[in-house]
């Protein structure tokens, strides 16, 4: 071990704990010292297991977000307060981090993880753990970490639901372990599998989850113990069950470069049909006015007891199944959360109802909030 990781007074003091323990030792802590790990998303997974890395006293951590805080993280995102809402996510977590740890180094990438940058983030770190929440990220990750070597540490979370696993791993034999496309060789089918921002997660399961997932960083680091390479751990909150599969490395398993993961997913944006739409400022003039006009809510339940504009909610799943309580002898809006959503409902309703009398709220709730009505919360 180099004299540059000889641990000092204060840190002998400080993780004395884990000097304690006969298999991890003074030898273990000088290797959590000189362990350089790159934490990928500081959200939900990556906050406790930024603040359990930082606590354990890994030497350089990495952050890489391109986010800001918005007040529906602070539910589960515990690095976070309401005095960080719209602040950078890596710059806040580095600072608070820094004040539970000023024995460490925190590198920020405040950008996103894409190909084109991906193997260069990487390149001087050790291990990567991976706290992103969609699809094209978690195969760019695991592609990026194949290509340059790195043990890739995985977690991901839905709902009352999570799941751990390493990646990449080389075994004291010489052996390197499955990769993440050997579980899954390839992605759910776009819209299958919701997102947590539309399916939900319990607060309290990425504190789990990503306490689980420093654990294995805290493993894979020292040598104490056995990584969770060629397994996969499953947890369920809601029964309190858990199970572990093996997972077998896949011979047909190939990756050579780093592609286009959108497209890989289905998810690429594409060119989709022109839909009509109409301002907050325009239908804010037909509220004002008491204009003739219907206005259907797009959102889930959840969201519309939040906030919402006295719409009528029918949810995207149903909407088109609900045709018939769509007026056609009058202007009618639709919105959701941003725009999005609800453009897909009026393309699917031009397609399969032939309407055409359909209009959608530009911006959506947000825009409304932002420019109209800012006493409306925003989510």
């Amino acid at each position: 071990m180099s004299t540059e990781n000889k641990l000092t007074p204060q840190e002998m003091a400080r993780y004395a704990r884990h000097i304690a323990i006969p298999e991890f030792n003074v030898e273990g802590q000088q290797k959590l010292k000189a362990a350089k790990v790159l934490v990928i998303g500081s959200g939900g997974l990556g906050s406790p297991l930024l603040l359990y890395l930082a606590a354990a006293g890994v030497g350089h951590l990495g952050i890489v977000d391109f986010d800001v805080v918005d007040e529906s993280n602070l539910q589960r995102q515990v690095l976070f307060t309401v005095e960080d809402i719209g602040k950078s996510k890596a710059e806040t977590a580095k600072n608070r981090l820094l004040k539970l740890n000023p024995h460490i180094e925190i590198t920020v990438f405040n950008t996103a993880f894409t190909k084109d940058n991906a193997l260069e983030i990487i390149k001087d770190f050790d291990v990567v753990a991976d706290g992103t929440d969609n699809f094209p990220t978690r195969y760019l990750v695991n592609d990026a970490c194949v290509l340059a070597n790195k043990v890739n540490v995985y977690a991901s979370i839905f709902r009352f639901e999570g799941q751990v696993s390493v990646f990449n791993y080389l075994s004291g034999d010489g052996t390197k372990g499955p990769n993440y496309r050997d579980l899954f060789p390839e992605p759910p089918p776009p819209g299958l599998v919701p997102n947590c921002a539309e399916g939900g997660v319990l607060g309290v399961l990425p504190g789990i989850i990503g306490s689980l997932q420093a654990s294995e960083v805290i493993k894979v680091v020292t040598g104490v113990g056995e990584p969770l390479s060629g397994k996969l751990f499953l947890f369920d909150a809601a029964s309190f069950t858990t199970r572990t599969l093996k997972i077998e490395k896949n011979p047909k398993t190939k990756i050579t470069e780093l592609i286009n993961y959108e497209q890989f997913c289905g998810i690429e944006p594409k060119e989709e049909k022109t839909v009509k739409e109409i301002t907050v400022q325009e239908l804010k003039a037909l509220v004002d006015t008491n204009a003739d006009y219907q206005l259907i809510d797009v959102r889930e339940p959840y969201e519309y007891d939040i906030a919402n504009l006295n719409g009528e909610l029918i949810p995207l799943s149903k909407v088109v199944q609900a045709a018939g309580q769509i007026s056609r002898d009058k202007k009618v809006i639709i919105h959701c959360r941003s725009g999005v959503r609800s453009a897909n409902a009026i393309r699917e309703l031009e397609l399969l109802h032939n309407f055409e009398n359909l209009y959608n709220l530009k911006g959506g709730i947000l825009a409304f909030s932002n420019e109209i009505d800012n006493s409306i919360p925003t989510y």
